[in-house]
Parts: C-alpha cells; structure tokens; sequence
C-alpha cells in the first residue's frame, strides 16, 4: 500500500475501517498522468487541491523509497559517476535548465534520479564525514520548517521560533556550565561562521572602534590556534581584514592537543615582535584526531594574559550530553565563547550550528545597526525578542525547529546514549586494528572521540623498514583503496595527510544506525581492495 492509498484510507476510517474510498479506487484505476500537467497546475491555481495533493503524494512515496532503502546494508553508499558524466546527463537525467517548462513527470523523475546519484550519507556504511545519519524526527522538522517558509530575524514573522531559539539557547548555556545569568548566542550557518562570530565579537570586545572605524584603528593583533585546528580560524581572520599570517599556529602533541607551554611562549613572541594579543582558539575534538585541548591550563593563560578564550566545539560539543564522557570537555565553562554543531555528534540534519557568548548583550551590541523597516522600537510587544540585529545576516534560516524536535523526541538521556554508542563503535575499531594483521594505528592511544585515524600496509609492503621509500609507496595506498571504494560504493571513508605523516585513514561515528558489523565490513573491505597493492 503506497502512502497515498494509506492516506486515504485513514481519512475514510470515519466510516468505515474496512473500505477503501471510491475515490482511492478510481485513483489506483486511473493514476493521474503527470506527463500533461505542470507546476501552474498545482496550488495556489484554482482547482488545484487535488493534483497538489497527488503531485506530493507521489513525492513523498519517492522519499520514503529512499529514507526505507538508506539503511539497508545491501544497498549502495553511493553510484559514483565523474563530473563529466553527469554533467553529460544519465538516462534520462540532465542537469542543464530549459527556457520553457518541464512537466510534473520530468520533475519527478528528476527527484528519483538526483537521490540516486547522489551519496546516501544515512547508510550505515558512511564513515566519509562529520555529518552523517539520518534522524527522521529531524527530517520530520526539516520537512516542516520548509512548509512554513519562515525568517529568523523578527518575533513578528517566527513568534514560535524565537522562543524555541532562546530555549535551546539556554539549554546548551546550562550545559556548558554557565549561570542562568550569563549567556547569548545564536544559530549559525555552519562551524565556520560560528567560529569567525567569536572574533568578531571578541574583536569588538577590547576594539569597540572597530565597528566604526575599522582595522586602522587597531594595532597588529594576533590570533593563537593549534596546529590541528579547523581551517576556519584562518579563514575567519582574512574575512575579518586581520590576515591569516597573524593567525600564530602552537604545537601540540603527538595526539593532537595544544602544547600550553608552546601557547604561553608564542604569546610572548608575538609581544616581542610588536603583535597585540587578543584571542585563542581551543578545540574540542580536532577534525582529523579528535583531540580535547587542556582548557583549564588554556584558561588560566588567558587569564593571566587577559585574552578571549574560544572553544571549537564544533565536532566534540556533543560528547557533554554523555554523563560517560563529557569529563573531556572540563573546563570548557571558562571560555568566554563556544562553538558546538549539533548537525555533527548529535545527528541534527544539516545544517545546525550554534555560536554561545558568555557575556550578554555583546553580540547585539556588536552587529546591531537598527534597520527601521525591520526594527521598529514602537511595536506591540516586547522588542527584546527580534534577535534579528545580533546577527550578521539578515535572512535567516530557521535552523532550529528540526532540533528542539528532536529534543523532545529524544530527552537529552537519549542524545547521551546516542553519543556513547558511537564512541563504542570507536573503541570497538581501534581494537580491531591492533587485532588485524595488515593495519597500523597512527598513534597508539586510545581514541578521545569517535576520530580512529590508521594505515593499511599491504602485503608487499610489509617487510620493509621505516624510511622515505616505505613512505613514497604507503602515501599512494590510501587514495588508491579510496578510488576503488568509490567505483564499488559499497563503503565510504576519508583520508589525508597530516603533518609529516603520510596519507592514512580518519574513521569518523556520529550515524547511531552503524553497528560493529559494519565496522567488521569497513576493514574486510579495505583488505580486499588493498591486498594486490
């Protein structure tokens, strides 16, 4: 029974719970033939109700095709084709736009074949990324946010939104660690953006100036990150006009955390040379190793040196909702900003990302510039709730319905388990690899977040000693495994180099439908395909 004939089958229960409706008969004798119908057809036209209704039936049967067949394990993570093929079209499916209009069919058949060669990232098998899974209470809420079509930037126009922002918003605060007192923040398009609102503010925060004025109003400042930070941070610091030579890199440890001694030494340096201290970026989960940065050790340098102190939560802020492993993140109360994307551990379809500010009012005060066509002071009720002006944008997705759903669905336990069970699908792999015979863990260490980064080491590799020849030849393994992968599509994992090691595999859980067979499959696989390199 498809979805539409259900539905009508529901809607005819009134009546009677064994008879389908004349109509849903006529419509399974006659299906509508959306070869001769267009999209002026469909609603608001007159008349339109009924083909509206089909036309998303049909749709929705597409859909649920394809959310039924994303888990199943015999199915394909993806149907790779080069860009010049698609680019070429395939059966039927063009990428190029016509002048004149394309028939409800067509639309529909372009529907089934977008998904189809496209990467199915809620199959169990995707490891590729930081973002997988697919939840469908978010999907339910994603659905819904699009039907209403709303803006973020007024309590006019998204009364319901704004309110569930400021719960949310208040609800990470409280988990932070912060008092009920302090706290700001808003929903961001993305980590990047929600990192680059933390200098921006921390900027206008010892440089008020600058709003006005500009950079040449300000000394030479200086930004500190670690080494295996997320590139935002320098790509921030070129948006922002600071220039990302001024982002100073510290070094951190063979798994990945900020060195505090290498951090407190190259603030002195940049003082030295004439640099303005004024912000450090730490993290929590790195994107590559997953490492937590030494946040208490970190605060009381920036306190000693009264600098912003920002964590990058972006991938590791999930793991405070896990009463097991939120320990990790201790000490991240003490930052004056955070950064968490719930659209990565938490399973939030994409894309669902939060900057928190400490201290209240500062983000208003930092972008507000008044736009009286949107901002009116004289309007009927409480202008404190057209949050509009902390932002830097002014169109604004609502981000945060598919969230505050998924909270409810789930209860915050259940973002705790889900969290745990990922981190042991990690366990579980980096025990496999010092089991396997062929695999080689990149640091020994047991992983912090659900990062497992290893090489594989072919048979024809594996009596040669360490040194630039076994290097040269294990850099090619991994992107020729990942090629192979990619033509099979029955499995997807990431790999890069990073510093001076060679190419090698980075193993990321944050999809809860993954099991450990899949985690079994993913190391058979790369065997199989890897065994004649």
């Amino acid at each position: 029974m498809d979805f539409l004939e259900l539905s009508d089958r529901i809607i005819d229960s009134a009546g009677s719970h064994k008879q389908i409706s004349a109509a849903a008969t006529n419509r399974r004798q006659a299906p509508t033939d959306f070869s001769i119908i267009y999209s002026k057809d469909l609603l608001p036209a007159s008349g339109g109700e009924k083909v509206t209704k089909e036309f998303l039936h049909e749709l929705l049967n597409i859909l649920l095709g394809y959310i039924c067949k994303s888990s199943r394990r015999s199915g394909k993570v993806l149907d790779f084709h080069h860009p010049h093929q698609l680019k070429e079209g395939l059966e039927g499916f063009s990428l190029q736009l016509t002048d004149k209009p394309e028939t409800l069919e067509q639309i529909l058949v372009d529907c089934r074949d977008t998904l189809k060669y496209g990467v199915n990232t809620g199959h169990p098998r995707f490891f590729n990324q930081l973002s997988s899974g697919l939840d469908l209470i978010g999907l339910a809420g994603e659905w819904l946010t699009s039907t209403a079509n709303s803006n973020m930037f007024t309590y006019e126009v998204s009364p319901v939104f704004i309110l569930m922002e400021e719960v949310l918003l208040k609800k990470m605060q409280g988990i932070v660690g912060w008092s009920d007192d302090e706290g700001d923040g808003i929903f961001c398009p993305g980590g990047t953006i929600s990192n680059l609102y933390s200098i921006l503010v921390a900027r206008y925060y010892f440089y008020p100036e600058v709003k006005t004025r500009g950079m040449r109003a300000l000394p030479q400042l200086a930004i500190f990150t670690s080494e295996h930070s997320h590139y935002s941070v320098k790509k921030s610091a070129a948006v922002l006009g600071m220039g990302s030579e001024n982002v100073l890199m510290v070094k951190c440890d063979e798994s990945g955390k900020m060195i505090p001694v290498e951090l407190e030494s190259s603030i002195v340096a940049a003082e030295e040379r004439g640099l303005v201290p004024f912000y450090v970026n730490a993290t929590a989960g790195t994107t590559v190793y997953g490492a937590f940065d030494p946040f208490n050790d970190i605060a009381d340098i920036c306190h000693g040196h009264n600098l912003w102190m920002h964590v990058d939560a972006a991938w590791g802020g999930g793991l405070l909702m896990s009463d097991r492993h939120r320990m990790k993140l201790q000490g991240i109360e003490r930052a004056w900003s955070v950064t968490w994307n719930p659209h990565k551990m938490m399973g939030v379809p994409l894309q669902c990302s939060v900057i928190l500010i400490k201290k209240r009012g500062l983000l208003q005060d930092c972008n507000e510039l008044g736009a009286e066509y949107l901002f009116q002071r004289d309007k009927p009720y409480d202008v404190s709730y057209d949050t509009g002006d902390k932002s830097i944008q002014c169109g604004r997705h609502v981000d945060v319905f598919k969230f505050w759903l998924m909270w409810k669905a789930k209860g915050s336990e259940g973002f705790g388990s889900q969290v745990n069970k990922c981190l042991e699908n990690a366990e579980y792999l980096y025990d496999q690899l010092q089991r396997r015979t062929g695999f080689e863990l990149v640091f020994k260490n047991k992983p912090e977040h659900s990062n497992v980064c290893f090489w594989y080491i072919p048979p024809t590799m594996r009596g040669l000693p360490p040194g630039p020849d076994r290097d040269t030849r294990l850099h090619q393994v991994a992107p020729r495994i990942k090629h192979r992968m990619m033509e099979q599509g029955s499995v997807l994992i990431g790999y890069q180099p990073l510093g001076d090691k060679v190419n090698f595999f980075r193993c990321v859980f944050s999809n809860p439908a993954t099991q450990q067979e899949d985690v079994d499959f993913l190391l058979d696989e790369i065997t199989r395909l890897g065994n004649d390199l």
